[in-house]
C-alpha cells in the first residue's frame, strides 16, 4: 500500500468514482471534513459485491496486528456512521462460530486464549452457552466462539441510507451523479462518457472488480494484475505468490423469512479454514472438508435480514474465467449446514446469486492504494474485508 498526501486548498471537493461501500465511505469521509463530493457511478446505483454480501461488521477472523486494528477501526466508525446516517440497518448483534466436532471446538479454544482475544471480545461457550445466546440454534454442535465485537448491516440499503444522509441539507455539498462512467483521468479530473470533466483537489477511483476502463492501464503499467489461470503472478515479481490484485467469485442465496430469530450471526467450523485469526496449531487437527465443499472452497455464514429472511454462503472462486452459471451442488452443502445447526426446516430459497470481488495477494498490505495521476488516486483489494472495513480505509485516504 502506498501512502499518499493531498493538500486540500483550492476548490474543497473531492470526486469520487465508485457507488459502492468503498466509494461511498470516502464520501462519508470527505464530508466529516468539511469538503463537497461530486461521486460518479456509471449503474443507477452500486450493484457489484457491496450490494451481494452478507452485510457482516466482521472482527473476529481478522488476522492479529494490523489487519485486526484496521477491523476495530473499522467497527468503532460504523457505529458512529450509523448514527447519524439512518437506515443502514447497523446492530451490534455479535457473532457465533459454531463447532460441530471436538476438533473444531480445540481451535476455537486455542483462538480464545490468543493474546487479542480480550480485543475480539471472544468467550468460549459450551453447546448450552451457545443456545443461551442465540435459541434458534437447535441443532447438535460441540461449542462455540461467541464475538460480542461483530455487527451487521443490511447491504441493500446501507448505500441509500448513507446516501440520504450525505445529501443532507447544510452540508458542504454532495452531487450523486448515477449513470456517468468515467472514461478518462487527467491529473486532479475524470471524464465522463458524455465528455463532462469532473475536478477536485482530490479524485478518488473505487472501481471495485473492474481491472479495466478507466482503472485499467494504470494496473496494467503498475504489473498488478494476474495472468490467465497457469500463467506467472503479476509482472512486478515472478510466481503466482507475488503482490498483486486478482477477482474472487462467491455464491450466496437467500431464504424467505424464518420464522424464529438469530440473535446473531453465525458461521460453521468450515470458516475456520479461511480466517487468519484462526491459524493455531490445532488448525492442522482438522479432518479434510466433505468433498462438495472442498470443491467449491466453502464455508457456511448465515445472517438474519431484518425482514426474517436468512442470507447464506459462501463459496470461493479464484481461477479466470469464472463460470457464467452457479453450482447447485454448493448450495445444496450449505442449506444442509445452515439447516443442521438451527435444528429446523429451511424456508423457501427467494433468490441466489454469484458476486465478484477484489483482493490483494502476495503482500502483507490490507487493500491497494496508489497514484495514477497527480490529485488522483486509486483504491481497491481489500477482498473480503471490503464491507467490515471500508470506513477505515476511507479514514486513511484522507489521514
Amino acid at each position: 500500500m502506498t501512502i499518499l498526501v493531498a493538500v486540500m486548498n483550492e476548490s474543497g471537493r473531492v470526486v469520487i468514482v465508485g457507488g459502492g461501500i468503498l466509494g461511498t465511505m470516502h464520501a462519508v469521509m470527505a464530508r466529516r471534513r468539511g469538503l463537497a463530493v461530486t461521486h460518479l457511478e456509471r449503474e443507477r446505483d452500486g450493484r457489484g459485491a457491496s450490494v451481494r454480501n452478507f452485510g457482516l461488521v466482521w472482527v473476529s477472523g481478522r488476522r492479529a496486528g494490523p489487519e485486526l486494528a484496521l477491523a476495530l477501526r473499522a467497527r468503532e466508525l460504523w457505529e458512529s456512521i450509523a448514527a447519524d446516517a439512518a437506515g443502514t440497518g447497523f446492530r451490534p448483534a455479535g457473532s457465533l462460530t459454531v463447532a460441530s466436532t471436538e476438533a473444531e471446538l480445540a481451535v476455537l479454544r486455542e483462538a480464545a486464549a490468543l493474546p487479542d482475544a480480550k480485543q475480539r471480545e471472544f468467550e468460549l461457550l459450551a453447546a448450552d452457552g451457545v443456545r443461551a445466546v442465540n435459541p434458534a440454534l437447535q441443532g447438535e454442535f460441540a461449542g462455540g466462539l461467541w464475538c460480542r465485537a461483530d455487527a451487521i448491516v443490511e447491504p441493500r440499503a446501507a448505500l441509500t441510507a448513507l446516501r440520504a444522509w450525505l445529501s443532507a441539507p447544510g452540508g458542504p455539498g454532495y452531487e450523486w451523479r448515477p449513470g456517468c462512467e468515467a472514461v478518462a483521468v487527467t491529473a486532479n479530473a475524470v471524464r465522463d462518457q458524455h465528455g463532462e470533466w469532473h475536478r477536485g483537489d482530490l479524485v478518488v477511483l473505487c472501481t471495485g472488480a473492474n481491472y479495466t476502463g478507466v482503472a485499467g492501464p494504470h494496473l496494467a503499467a503498475a504489473g498488478v494484475l494476474a495472468g490467465p489461470p497457469g500463467a506467472p503472478g503479476p509482472a512486478s515479481a515472478p510466481g503466482p505468490a507475488s503482490a498483486g490484485l486478482r477477482r474472487v467469485r462467491l455464491q450466496m442465496l437467500q431464504t424467505r423469512p424464518f420464522p424464529g430469530r438469530l440473535a446473531t450471526s453465525v458461521a460453521d467450523g468450515d470458516s475456520l479454514r479461511y480466517y487468519p485469526a484462526y491459524e493455531v496449531p490445532s488448525l492442522a487437527g482438522l479432518p479434510p472438508q466433505a468433498p462438495v465443499a472442498a470443491a467449491n472452497k466453502a464455508q457456511l455464514l448465515m445472517v438474519q435480514r431484518l425482514d426474517g429472511s436468512l442470507t447464506i454462503g459462501d463459496t470461493h472462486e479464484y481461477d479466470e474465467p469464472f463460470a457464467f452459471d452457479v453450482d447447485e451442488g454448493a448450495y445444496e452443502h450449505l442449506l444442509a449446514r445452515a439447516a443442521a445447526l438451527l435444528g429446523a426446516a429451511l424456508p423457501p430459497v427467494q433468490r441466489r446469486w454469484a458476486g465478484v470481488y477484489s483482493e490483494v495477494t502476495g503482500t502483507t498490505a490490507l487493500y491497494h492504494r496508489s497514484a495514477v495521476e497527480p490529485g488522483v488516486v486509486l483504491v481497491t483489494g481489500p477482498g473480503g474485508r471490503g464491507m467490515t472495513c471500508s470506513p477505515a480505509i476511507a479514514e486513511e485516504t484522507f489521514q
